[in-house]
C-alpha cells in the first residue's frame, strides 16, 4: 500500500467550493475511523473566479500538479456571468479530461428511500443503473484543444464529432467490466448500447466496436437502444436497466435526466476514469444563485469522494479503501432510510453544512 495518497483538490466557484469541502471533510472523517492515513491534498486554484482574478482558468502549472496526484476531487467550475472573449463559460477541467485521457465518465443513477420519487410507478423506487459516457471525443471533440471548430461566416458553424476504435474498445472494455462487477453484486448487469446507428456512420461503427468487445464477455446479457427511445425508457422503466454504454453527448443529456428522475443533481455523483487517473466531481453545475446561503445538496459530491475511494482501493489493491467507500454508502442509505438526510433542493429542511454533519454522525454510528 501507498502511504501517502495524495489527492489534488479543485474547489472551483460556486457551490462548487462548498461541495468539495464537505467531500473532503467526509473523506477525512472515514479514514480516521477506519484509522487510515489521511490524505495528502495538494489544492490547486481554477475556475471563473480564478479566471477574473488572473485572466487564467487554472494556476501555473496546475495541469501537471494534477496529473502527479494519485486522484483529482474537483468541485463545480465556471459560472455564467464569466465568459472568454469567445462567449463560452471557463472550463479548464475539459483540458484535464483530454491531457489524461480520462476517457469513461461513470454516472450512477440510484433511488433512495423516503427521497422524492418523480415517476409515481412504485418501481421507481428500484432505480439502480450507471451511464457510461465516453468523455473525450464525440460531439466535445469540438470543444477540446485538438477539436475544430468551422465556422464559414455569420450564417453558419460546424461541429465535429469523433469517434475512434482506440477509445471506444476501451470504453466498451470498462462497460463490460462494470456490468461484470455488478452482477457479482447481485446487481443488474444487462448492458446496453445507446446510439443512434440507423442514421449516423459514427454510431453504427461505435455500435460495432460494442458488438467485437461483447464476444469477451459471454456472460454479460446485452441489448441495444437508440438514443431517443432511451429518453422515452429512461422516464418509462429506467428500473430495468443495468449499465447504458453511449457517446459523449448523448451521455451529458441522459445522466441529467437520470438525476432528474431520483431527486436532482445534488444526488447525481460522477467518476471519470482513464488508464492513470481518475476525476470525481459532483454533476451539477456552481449554482450561482444559491451560492453562499447553504442550500446546496452536498450528496452528490460525497458520493463521488466514495467513488474515489473506491477507485484508489482498485488502484493500490488496497481493500480497506474500499471498505471506507462501503461505510459511505451504507450511512448515506441509512440517513434516507431512516428519514435523517432531507435536502432542501427536494423540499426537505437541510442545507449544505447540516447535511453534511448529519452524513458524518451517520458514518460515525455505522462505523462503529
Amino acid at each position: 500500500m501507498k502511504k501517502n495518497i495524495k489527492i489534488a483538490l479543485i474547489k472551483g466557484d460556486g457551490i462548487g467550493i462548498d461541495v468539495a469541502e464537505a467531500a473532503k471533510e467526509t473523506i477525512d472523517r472515514v479514514l480516521e475511523i477506519k484509522q487510515l492515513p489521511q490524505f495528502d491534498y495538494c489544492e490547486i486554484e481554477a475556475g471563473a473566479g480564478y479566471y477574473q482574478k488572473t485572466g487564467l482558468d487554472m494556476e501555473p502549472a496546475g495541469e501537471e500538479m494534477a496529473e502527479q496526484c494519485d486522484a483529482i476531487l474537483l468541485g463545480a467550475i465556471g459560472l455564467p456571468s464569466v465568459r472568454t472573449p469567445e462567449g463560452t463559460e471557463i472550463m479548464p477541467h475539459l483540458r484535464l479530461r483530454e491531457r489524461m485521457d480520462l476517457y469513461a465518465a461513470v454516472r450512477p443513477v440510484r433511488a433512495y428511500s423516503n427521497s422524492p420519487q418523480r415517476l409515481s410507478d412504485p418501481r421507481a423506487t428500484k432505480i439502480d443503473l450507471v451511464i457510461l459516457r465516453e468523455n473525450t471525443e464525440g460531439l466535445f471533440y469540438t470543444a477540446s484543444t485538438s477539436g475544430r471548430l468551422q465556422v464559414a461566416n455569420d450564417y453558419e458553424a460546424r461541429e465535429t464529432l469523433r469517434i475512434t476504435r482506440s477509445n471506444t474498445e476501451k470504453l466498451h472494455r470498462f462497460a463490460f467490466r462494470l456490468a461484470s462487477k455488478r452482477k457479482e453484486q447481485g446487481k443488474n448487469a444487462l448492458l446496453t448500447c445507446v446510439d443512434k446507428a440507423n442514421v449516423f456512420k459514427s454510431m453504427a461503427f461505435f455500435r460495432k466496436i460494442f458488438d467485437e468487445i461483447a464476444v469477451e464477455f459471454p456472460g454479460i446479457e446485452t441489448s441495444y437502444n437508440h438514443v431517443d427511445a432511451q429518453a422515452l425508457d429512461m422516464v418509462r422503466r429506467p428500473w430495468e436497466f443495468g449499465v447504458l454504454v453511449m457517446e459523449n453527448i448523448f451521455g451529458d443529456i441522459l445522466s441529467d435526466l437520470g438525476g432528474g428522475l431520483v431527486g436532482g443533481m445534488g444526488m447525481a455523483p460522477c467518476a471519470e476514469i482513464g488508464d492513470y487517473n481518475g476525476l470525481f466531481q459532483s454533476s451539477h453545475g456552481t449554482a450561482p444563485d444559491i451560492m453562499g446561503q447553504d442550500l446546496a445538496n452536498p450528496l452528490a459530491g460525497i458520493l463521488a469522494g466514495s467513488m474515489m475511494l473506491d477507485y484508489l482501493a482498485e488502484k493500490f489493491d488496497y481493500e480497506s479503501l474500499a471498505d471506507c467507500s462501503k461505510l459511505i454508502d451504507r450511512s448515506i442509505e441509512r440517513g434516507f432510510d431512516e428519514s435523517r438526510l432531507r435536502p432542501c433542493e427536494s423540499g426537505g429542511d437541510m442545507g449544505t453544512q447540516a447535511i453534511t454533519e448529519e452524513v458524518i454522525a451517520l458514518i460515525n454510528e455505522t462505523g462503529s
